[in-house]
C-alpha cells in the first residue's frame, strides 16, 4: 500500500473532485479556488503532489525540477504559457539537418523558456498495441532514483527503501485506477526530494490545469470567452489565468514554485549525519563491565564516554570495548521476523540497515555485546536492549577484552553443508540460501524457540537430502528400498550396506531433529510433545544445551555420511 500521508491525500482529491448539485456552489467550485488551496497547503507538507491526472474532471497537475538559475529574473509571463500533456518521453527521434540524416532530441516539451532544460520527475509509459491492465505504467526520473537508491515494490505501489530500522520507507507513493492511468496521482516524500534539490541548486516548479464543468450525457462544450482570460498574480510563487464561461465551466492554469523548506546548509549538515550515523538522538546509558578500571558501572554509547586504545593514555574512560550483559529473550523479537532480520550465531542483522555483533555465556545464560557495538544501532534498538539489560555476575567480568569466537556444534553443521553447497554433492541441495542464516542456537527458556530451531534446522538438513540419487546409489549396491521410503531411511539402509552403521541401527540425531520439528514444532501439545520437552530439560538442564548436543550428534552424522557417499 502506498504511504499514510499519499492515502491521505487520495481522500482529500476525492472530496474536491466531488462535483456539487448545488448551482451556487457548482459556480464557486468551477472556479477551482479549493483546489488552488490544496496546492497552497500541500506545499508545505512532507509529501508532496508531483503529478495528478484525472481525465474525467479535466485536471492535471505536473512538476518538474529547474535550475535556480534558471527562473533569474522570474518570467512569469513566459511560465504561463507552458503547454503539453505529453509526460511519455525524454527524448526522441527526430530528422536531422542533413538530407536523411535522423538525430536524437532530447528535453521536452514544455514550449516555454524558463523550462528548456528542466527534468522531469514523472513518465507515463504506454505499451502501443497491448491491451493488457499493466500496459500503461509509470516511470520516475532515473538519476533521482540512484541518488535515493529506492527500488519499485508492485505490492507497496510505490519506489522504497529501507530506513534506519530496517521498515519500507515510502519515497515515491502511486495510485492509479486500471484505465491507463485516467485517474493518477504520484506523490513525493519531501526530504529526500529536498536532497536532490539542494545538491542540484534546484526548486520545484508545479504545472496545473483545472477544466472543471458538469459532463455527462447531456454535456454541452460550454462557450468560452475570447482571449487567455484573466491572470490572477498571488505571489512571485503561486500566478495563474482564469477563464469562466458564464457559470457553466472554468478553466484555472497556472504555475507553482516550490522552495526546499530548510537551507542548504541545514540538508547538507542532515545528509551528513545520515552518512556518518549521528542521527542527533539522545545517548543510552548500559550497565557494563568497565575491564579497563575493573567495575561495573553505567557506561553511555556517546562517543565522547569512551575511549580506544590509541589515544587511551590521555585518559581514564571505559574502553568502547566494554561489554553489556543482556536476558537471552532480547533475541526473541529479532528470531520472530526472519524476513526483517538475520541472526547468525554472533551477529543480528536488519535488512542492511544494522548489524550487531553479539555472544553469549552459557554459564550465566546472558547475551553480551560491547558499548561501541550498541552505540551504531538506531536509538530505538538501543532502547529495547536497555530493557534486557542485566548486571553481570563478578565471575564472568573477565580481565581484558571479551573476544566474539563462536564454536558450538551449529557452526559444524554449517560448515558441512557450505562445503557441501560448493562442492555441488549430488545428494544433498541447498532449498534456500536463507535457510543457512536462520538457524539458530535457542538462547531461552521458550519452548517455542527451541522447537522453532529445531524445524529451521530440519528444513535446512534433511530437506536438503536427494531421494532420487539417493536411491540410484542403492541400485547400485543391490539395496531394496520401498517406493515410498523418506530420505533418511535411504541414507540408513545405504550406511548398513556400506557397514558404516550396524544392521539395525539409526542416524539418532537426525531423527531427533525430524521428531522434535513433526511432535512438538508442527503440534501445539499432546503426550509425545510434552514428553521430548520435558526430557531435554531433565537430561541437559536448558534448551540450548540440548541443542547442542543434538547438533554435536548431527554433525558427527553428517560427517559419516559425507564419507560413504563420496
Amino acid at each position: 500500500m502506498p504511504s499514510p500521508a499519499h492515502k491521505k491525500l487520495v481522500e482529500r482529491i476525492k472530496k474536491l473532485d466531488a462535483i456539487p448539485d448545488d448551482a451556487t456552489e457548482f459556480a464557486e467550485w468551477i472556479k477551482a479556488d479549493r483546489f488552488l488551496a490544496l496546492l497552497r497547503n500541500n506545499a508545505e507538507e512532507d509529501e508532496l503532489i508531483v503529478y495528478r491526472f484525472n481525465a474525467h474532471n479535466r485536471t492535471f497537475i505536473n512538476t518538474v525540477v529547474v535550475s535556480e538559475n534558471d527562473l533569474i529574473p522570474l518570467d512569469q509571463n513566459d511560465l504561463l504559457h507552458w503547454f503539453s500533456h505529453d509526460l511519455s518521453s525524454s527524448a526522441r527521434y527526430a530528422w536531422g539537418s542533413g538530407e536523411g540524416s535522423i538525430c536524437i532530441e532530447r528535453g521536452n516539451s514544455w514550449h516555454v523558456k524558463s523550462l528548456r532544460d528542466a527534468r522531469q520527475l514523472v513518465f507515463t509509459r504506454h505499451f502501443t498495441s497491448l491491451e493488457q491492465t499493466d500496459a500503461f505504467y509509470f516511470e520516475i526520473l532515473q538519476e533521482y532514483a540512484h541518488l535515493a537508491e529506492i527500488h519499485w515494490r508492485r505490492e507497496l505501489h510505490g519506489y522504497c527503501r529501507f530506513d534506519e530500522y530496517g521498515d519500507y520507507d515510502h519515497i515515491v507513493s502511486v495510485t492509479s485506477q486500471e484505465d491507463r492511468g485516467r485517474n493518477s496521482l504520484i506523490t513525493f516524500k519531501r526530504e529526500p526530494l529536498e536532497e536532490y534539490l539542494a545538491a542540484s541548486n534546484s526548486v520545484l516548479v508545479r504545472m496545473f490545469n483545472f477544466e472543471l464543468m458538469r459532463r455527462g450525457k447531456d454535456f454541452e462544450s460550454p462557450r468560452w470567452p475570447t482571449g487567455h482570460g484573466d491572470v490572477i498574480r498571488e505571489s512571485e510563487s503561486l500566478f495563474y489565468t482564469r477563464k469562466v464561461a458564464k457559470g457553466k465551466a472554468a478553466k484555472t492554469c497556472g504555475v507553482q514554485i516550490i522552495h526546499p523548506s530548510r537551507t542548504k546548509s541545514e540538508i547538507f549538515a542532515a545528509m551528513e549525519r545520515g552518512w556518518s550515523g549521528t542521527s542527533g538522538e539522545p545517548y543510552v546509558e548500559f550497565t557494563a563491565w568497565d575491564w579497563r578500571n575493573k567495575r561495573i558501572t553505567k557506561i553511555s554509547t556517546d562517543p565522547d564516554a569512551t575511549t580506544n586504545y590509541p589515544v587511551a593514555d590521555e585518559n581514564s574512560l571505559p574502553f568502547e570495548t566494554s561489554p553489556a550483559f543482556f536476558r537471552p529473550e532480547a533475541l526473541l523479537r529479532y528470531k520472530g521476523d526472519k524476513d526483517k532480520y538475520t541472526i547468525g550465531e554472533d551477529t543480528i542483522g536488519c535488512r542492511g540497515a544494522w548489524s550487531l555483533r553479539i555472544g553469549y555465556i552459557e554459564e550465566a545464560s546472558l547475551v553480551y555485546t560491547h558499548i561501541g557495538n550498541l552505540r551504531d544501532i538506531p536509538y530505538q534498538e538501543q532502547q529495547y536492549w536497555l530493557s534486557f539489560n542485566e548486571v553481570p555476575k563478578a565471575e564472568f567480568c573477565v580481565e581484558g577484552e571479551v573476544i566474539f569466537a563462536p564454536s558450538d556444534p551449529l557452526q559444524k553443521i554449517l560448515y558441512i553443508l557450505n562445503e557441501w553447497h560448493y562442492s555441488t554433492v549430488t545428494w544433498w541441495k541447498l532449498r534456500e540460501e536463507t535457510l543457512l542464516e536462520r538457524v539458530t542456537t535457542p538462547r531461552t527458556t521458550s519452548r517455542d524457540e527451541w522447537a522453532g530451531a529445531f524445524s529451521d534446522l530440519a528444513k535446512l538438513v534433511d530437506e536438503g537430502f536427494q531421494g532420487k540419487a539417493i536411491k540410484a546409489r542403492l541400485r547400485e549396491m543391490d539395496i531394496a528400498f520401498g517406493k515410498d521410503e523418506k530420505s533418511l531411511t535411504l541414507i540408513e539402509k545405504f550406511l548398513i550396506g556400506c557397514c558404516e552403521l550396524g544392521d539395525g541401527e539409526r542416524l539418532s540425531g537426525l531423527r531427533e531433529v525430524e521428531a522434535i520439528r513433526s511432535k512438538v514444532y508442527a503440534h501445539s501439545g499432546g503426550r509425545d510433545a510434552n514428553s521430548l520437552a520435558n526430557r531435554a530439560l531433565q537430561e541437559y538442564d536448558s534448551y540450548s544445551a540440548h541443542f547442542e548436543s543434538v547438533c554435536e550428534t548431527v554433525a558427527q552424522e553428517l560427517k559419516l555420511i559425507e564419507y560413504a557417499l563420496s
